[in-house]
């Protein structure tokens, strides 16, 4: 779900939509129902700009349904909608159009960031007072330094602090706060990790996000005990809420990758949340695969299933961006977990040469640039023919 209330009748309105263009038109009306209750409560009124979008969404519904006379009725009442609450001048959008539009952007097109960046500037021009638009603008453009190691720069961090002293129950926005200043160095007080991990015990289905950045925070600036107590606590009081194990399973497999001997119960409680996440939903995401393939490397005995499960992924047929993820990670587990630097040389540079921009062909690209360097290597001159041949692509 969400982590804040004040986007729930958007995000509502979003899965109506989504299941409206699965082709799934008697599920579409529970969500906008939901979405029409939430915007009611959020907003203390029956009507207003904010349900322009989901009046348009309810009339494309009815057209899908056969029913044109109440598709034709809910484009009145955007019309009306529209007469009533008009924008202001040389703006083709209503403000509550264009922050609905960013947070939709932000939220599910992570190549459309700068967009929902500028959406979110054109709200908050119009009006200044919505301080989850604000809110939500930092984070947008907070988003677009996600792969950023070294963290943000001095006038988006104090952007980020600004906002989030406005908007003090933004759990998300607090832990991303903490999470910007680690990387930029500072030291973080312990008390205040635990301080926010308090709250969020208190509240914890305000956000997968939150719980995700504060594990970052807890494992990198407590400790990785405190982090996996921590994780448990919110498993044990929240046995139900699926999205929360999802997150720690993500955890957990983060703590089982990065260590070479690593404690087998956890490897174990890894392997037991990546595969009920798997189970869950068998069609998904091939992250998850991998996640998967790359614990079971982690646990005694698990190579030779670590290897099956990577060459069941390979045969698959994948979109290039897909393949391109795998290539790259099956280089890593091949250089870490199997020491067979020729053959993890071989997909690095399968990666690489997919003509696809993405955080993996950048990581192969690096590795390569990296061992090419040295000039230690057998594979050395053939890393050089591949680099230099690779297609220019633009950003």
């Amino acid at each position: 779900m969400e982590e804040r209330k004040h986007w729930q009748g958007h995000f509502y309105n979003l899965l109506g939509y989504v299941q409206c263009k699965l082709g799934c038109t008697q599920d579409a009306p529970r969500w906008f129902g939901l979405a029409q209750e939430a915007f009611r409560k959020i907003r203390k009124a029956d009507e207003g700009p904010w349900l322009v979008v989901h009046y348009g969404n309810l009339a494309w519904l009815h057209h899908l349904l056969g029913d044109q006379g109440k598709s034709q009725d809910y484009l009145s009442k955007v019309d009306a909608l529209m007469q009533k609450y008009p924008s202001p001048p040389q703006q083709e959008l209503h403000a509550e159009t264009y922050a609905e539009k960013a947070w939709t952007l932000m939220k599910f097109s992570r190549d459309k960031q700068l967009q929902a960046v500028d959406y979110f500037e054109k709200a908050i021009g119009m009006q200044r007072d919505m301080v989850e638009w604000n809110s939500s603008y930092v984070l947008a453009v907070v988003n677009g330094f996600k792969y950023h190691t070294t963290g943000l720069e001095d006038e988006i961090l104090e952007k980020m602090r600004i906002a989030k002293e406005e908007d003090p129950d933004n759990l998300y926005l607090a832990a991303q706060y903490l999470k910007q200043r680690a990387k930029r160095g500072e030291r973080i007080d312990k008390d205040e990790v635990r301080e926010l991990g308090g709250r969020l015990l208190k509240d914890p289905v305000s956000s997968c996000n939150v719980m995700h950045e504060l594990m970052w925070v807890y494992r990198e600036h407590v400790s990785v005990d405190e982090a996996v107590n921590f994780a448990e606590e919110i498993l044990k009081l929240n046995p139900d809420e699926f999205y929360l194990k999802r997150c720690a399973a993500l955890f957990f497999k983060w703590v089982t990758c990065r260590d070479n001997c690593p404690d087998q119960r956890r490897v174990q409680r890894a392997i037991r949340l990546q595969e009920e996440a798997i189970d869950r939903y068998p069609d998904s995401s091939l992250a998850n695969k991998i996640d998967l393939a790359n614990i079971y490397a982690k646990k005694d005995q698990g190579q030779a299933k670590a290897e099956q499960m990577y060459q069941d992924l390979l045969k698959m047929d994948l979109e290039p961006a897909d393949k391109q993820m795998l290539y790259h990670h099956y280089a890593v587990y091949l250089n870490f977990d199997r020491q067979d630097s020729k053959n993890s040389i071989t997909y690095h540079m399968k990666a690489a040469e997919i003509p696809q921009k993405s955080f993996f062909r950048d990581e192969s690209v690096r590795i390569l640039e990296e061992i090419k360097d040295r000039n230690w290597n057998f594979m050395c001159k053939k890393i050089g023919r591949c680099l230099d041949n690779l297609p220019k692509l633009q950003h």
